[in-house]
């Protein structure tokens, strides 16, 4: 399958009977173990991906290595569509912001999210539409995920909150985005009216006490993210079982952690 057509397929998987169930990855071994799993498309994880680099979340990751990290992650997943992460682009010049895009098209991904952070509206309807007409000139239609981050970031309560979000996303609709993300939000009333109210797929961020998957279909959500959900399972049990090796010496300390990891080597051979 090439690119475009993953695209095409990406997309077609917002606007299907059933919600997408996305996990984010942040590397190969993780991108092909989601992918293996059974899922339909893989995301990268923006914290995760910069903290594999060392680096904190928050467009600090070098773009070489963001690069790096899309490249190897689309190489693991091989036909799974996959979408990145990056943030709010690592830059607000829009000529810059449309290298960027074109670095993660040509690392193989279809889709992007990108957020909106503490900018202003217009500012983030300028990089939407600079993104789309850099994904355009690839011939690769990139979906373009816009991150809203009222509720996340507590810029807005109550109603006002509800209202410009909404209005944030009509704008970015018009700019040229194909979704919009709005984390932190967890509340089904509101997650309810939301997906009323924006004209295109609503995505919501994994957290604890969220509506499972099912629910969140009715509700009108099209995209449920892991976010950071499946490297914290990864790393945690490592922290403890690491803890215990080093007091022991023990193999066992990490044998029950290991069970049914598969053989990374065979499957990065095949």
């Amino acid at each position: 399958m090439d690119q475009k057509t993953k695209a095409e397929a990406f997309a077609r998987l917002h606007h299907g009977a059933e919600i997408l169930i996305l996990p984010n990855a942040w590397d190969a071994a993780s991108a092909a173990i989601l992918a293996d799993a059974g899922a339909k498309a893989v995301a990268t994880s923006s914290a995760a991906v910069a903290w594999t680099f060392g680096y904190p979340d928050g467009d600090a990751l070098p773009r070489p290595q963001l690069l790096m990290s899309i490249a190897a992650a689309a190489k693991a997943v091989g036909e799974t569509p996959l979408t990145a992460d990056i943030e709010g682009g690592f830059t607000d010049d829009l000529g810059e912001l449309g290298e960027v895009i074109r670095g993660v098209i040509e690392a193989g991904a279809v889709g992007v999210n990108l957020e909106d952070g503490t900018r202003a509206a217009e500012l983030h309807a300028r990089k939407v539409a600079a993104a789309r007409k850099a994904a355009e000139a690839t011939g690769v239609s990139l979906f373009i995920n816009a991150r809203i981050d009222l509720y996340l970031r507590r810029l807005a309560e109550g109603h006002a909150a509800f209202a410009e979000t909404v209005e944030r996303a009509k704008r970015y609709l018009e700019a040229g985005a194909s979704g919009i993300f709005v984390p932190g939000v967890k509340d089904e009333d509101v997650i309810g009216r939301l997906a009323d109210a924006i004209a295109a797929p609503l995505n919501i961020i994994l957290s604890p006490g969220l509506a499972l998957a099912e629910r969140l279909q009715a509700l009108g959500v099209r995209r449920l993210s892991s976010g950071t959900a499946p490297f914290r399972a990864a790393y945690a049990p490592l922290g403890k079982a690491a803890a215990a090796y080093l007091a022991t010496g023990e193999a066992a300390a990490f044998a029950a952690g290991a069970e049914g990891l598969p053989n990374l080597n065979q499957r990065f051979a095949s």
